[in-house]
C-alpha cells in the first residue's frame, strides 16, 4: 500500500511550515496582499486545512467548509497573468524554504501541483 505524501512529509507540521512561509511572501506582495484580508489567520489555516487533505490527511476541510471548489472560491478576485505569476513565485519561495525537508520526487510533486492549480485559478 502506498503512503500518502501527508504522510511521507510528516503531517500537518510539514504543511503548516509551507503556507506559514508561502503567506510570508504574500504578506509582502503588491499584488497579492490586497487579494487577502487584513488579518491572514483564516486564510492560513484555510490553505493548511486544504493542503492537508488533498495530500492524504485528515478531511478537516471539507467538514468545516463543504468542496473546496477552488474555482468558486476564487472567482471575486481578479486573477490575472501577473497574479498569478506573483502567487506561483511565492509558493515557490515557500518551497524553497522547506526543500530540504523534501525528497527530488516530493518537491516536484509539489511544485507540478501548485503550477497546474495557479494556471486553472486564472480568471482573467
Amino acid at each position: 500500500m502506498e503512503t500518502s505524501l501527508y504522510e511521507q512529509v510528516g503531517g500537518d507540521t510539514f504543511f503548516v511550515r509551507l503556507v506559514d512561509a508561502f503567506y510570508a511572501e504574500v504578506e509582502n506582495d503588491e499584488i497579492l496582499r490586497p487579494m487577502y484580508p487584513e488579518e491572514l489567520d483564516d486564510s492560513k489555516r484555510h490553505l493548511s486545512l486544504f493542503l492537508i487533505q488533498y495530500w492524504g490527511g485528515p478531511r478537516t476541510y471539507q467538514e468545516e467548509r463543504g468542496h473546496p471548489r477552488l474555482r468558486m472560491r476564487h472567482a471575486p478576485f481578479r486573477v490575472t497573468k501577473r497574479a498569478r505569476d506573483a502567487w506561483l513565485d511565492a509558493m515557490n519561495a515557500a518551497l524553497a524554504m522547506v526543500r530540504d525537508e523534501l525528497s527530488n520526487e516530493q518537491f516536484d510533486e509539489l511544485r507540478s501541483y501548485f503550477d497546474m492549480v495557479a494556471h486553472q485559478l486564472r480568471n482573467v
